[in-house]
């Protein structure tokens, strides 16, 4: 489903989409405009309403709501419906239910800038604008003519009515929703959709080729895997290095968690996963299985349409004190060249940047903070708190930081006072905990865990 205010380039990027997909496009307009043109009994009655600049009711629009064969072995899009709650429930009752509702965001001014320069070839069908896109020749612009509802008051009309309906649209489909800012270039605009519905597409021929059982989960609101997990890991973590299947389960696990975390609309989130592999004081530490964990959270919240930015810190300090921990030598680099699939999600949706409130950018809808710590001699709370001040409502997620104090220097970490920094540290919740367990004084063998996912 893609959604929108009027102009707002709902029809454009269908077209843009049906192109790459090969998906039945369903608009919703086109069909009623097709039926006052025609002079049927539902077009008779959509006519006043659409001269009102006013939305046709529900019991005239819902007539189209349904999809024939075609739409449904091929799949479809429906353009701008359902508009109003009473649309989506009866969408719901008819069991007609989509993978994604895109909604395509626009300031008004632009929008009715957009809508009073559109103009209507009545010869061709096809729709102009007076500055964005003006006719090829004089004949045609003197043949335009302007559509009852491009009218400067009917749009402001259709705008209200659109944000009244908007809210309680867009909370029967929240687990599905992804806002897009259709403010930019329709190239622009459609990178972000192509992106976004590739790697939809891509999970699905993945649970087609698997042969399981795929699962709506209702609290996530998306497709899930019904698997038989097995759960007895941690004792094949003594093998080093972890196997493909190991990393990917904690990866999965962990994810899993963060998802129902944010779901509930939890904002400080921290993990903190102690694997071998994940453990700096061991000497099997990997640094890239590390970047995987990030890299597989980040890729499923992009799949999700959010905006990630996953934040490394810098060098802290100044003189002999300059540096950052040894653990996180080298990992921006990684993260800039890592493999982040073959959809662009990297400079779209994911973007990589450092710990601090200057990093914070309007877009970016939730953050991925990659082993915050402190130094000796350098604190990173100041940074870390001014970084989440900044993000305000938007997730902040702490993969296994380490706030402890250390000893300190030229006072550099009493800048808020011991008790306001661990006050800090703590206000972030743990969503995820695993830790091993081994026989007293000793790193090996591993004999059990403890897993700990505050959700449950």
């Amino acid at each position: 489903m893609i959604s929108g205010p009027p102009a707002s380039g709902k029809g454009t990027q269908c077209e843009l989409i049906v192109q790459k997909f090969g998906l039945v496009h369903i608009s919703t307009g086109d069909l009623l405009r097709a039926e006052v043109a025609a002079g049927t009994e539902i077009g008779n009655k959509a006519k006043e309403f659409m001269k009102a600049g006013h939305l046709v009711p529900d019991e005239i629009v819902t007539a189209h709501g349904c999809l024939d064969e075609d739409a449904k072995q091929k799949g479809w899009l429906l353009d701008g419906y359902p508009r109003s709650l009473g649309q989506a429930q009866s969408l719901e009752k008819m069991q007609i239910r989509s993978d994604v509702y895109i909604v395509l965001d626009v300031p008004d001014e632009i929008l009715i800038d957009r809508c009073v320069g559109r103009r209507l070839d009545p010869v061709t069908g096809k729709i102009y604008h007076l500055k964005f896109f003006p006719p090829e020749t004089e004949e045609i612009k003197a043949r335009l003519i302007t559509r009852p509802d491009d009218i400067e008051e009917k749009v402001k009309s259709r705008l209200n009515i659109y944000k009244q309906n908007a809210e309680s649209v867009s909370s029967s489909y929240s687990n599905i929703t992804h806002k897009i800012d259709g403010s930019h270039s329709k190239e622009a605009v459609f990178k972000e959709i192509e992106s976004l519905l590739s790697r939809l597409h891509q999970d699905k021929v993945k649970i087609m080729k698997s042969g399981e059982k795929s699962i709506l989960d209702p609290k996530k609101g998306r497709t899930s895997l019904s698997q038989d997990k097995w759960r007895g890991i941690p004792t094949r973590l003594n093998n080093i290095p972890h196997s493909r299947e190991i990393r990917k389960y904690f990866y999965d696990d962990v994810l899993q968690a963060t998802q129902r975390a944010i779901n509930d609309g939890k904002t400080r989130l921290r993990v903190d996963i102690n694997i071998p592999e994940l453990n700096p004081e061991m000497d099997v530490y990997r640094i890239g299985t590390l970047m995987e964990l990030v890299r597989a959270l980040a890729l499923s919240f992009a799949d999700d349409g959010k905006r990630v930015k996953v934040c490394v810190q810098g060098s802290m300090g100044e003189g002999a004190l300059a540096g950052m921990p040894l653990q996180l030598a080298g990992t921006r680099k990684i993260l800039e060249f890592m493999d982040w699939g073959d959809y662009g999600a990297k400079g779209t949706f994911i973007n990589i940047g450092s710990i601090g409130a200057a990093e914070v950018d309007e877009q970016d809808d939730m953050y991925i903070l990659v082993a915050p710590q402190n130094a000796v001699g350098n604190c990173i709370i100041d940074d870390l708190r001014a970084m989440t001040n900044a993000a305000e409502h938007r997730p902040v997620i702490l993969i296994n930081p380490r706030l402890k104090d250390l000893p300190g220097s030229s006072g550099i970490m009493q800048t808020m006072g011991r008790d306001q920094r661990l006050k800090y540290a703590a206000s972030f919740e743990s969503c995820y905990f695993f830790r091993l367990l081994y026989y007293a004084g000793t790193q090996y063998p591993i004999m059990g865990a403890i897993r700990l996912d505050s959700n449950i």
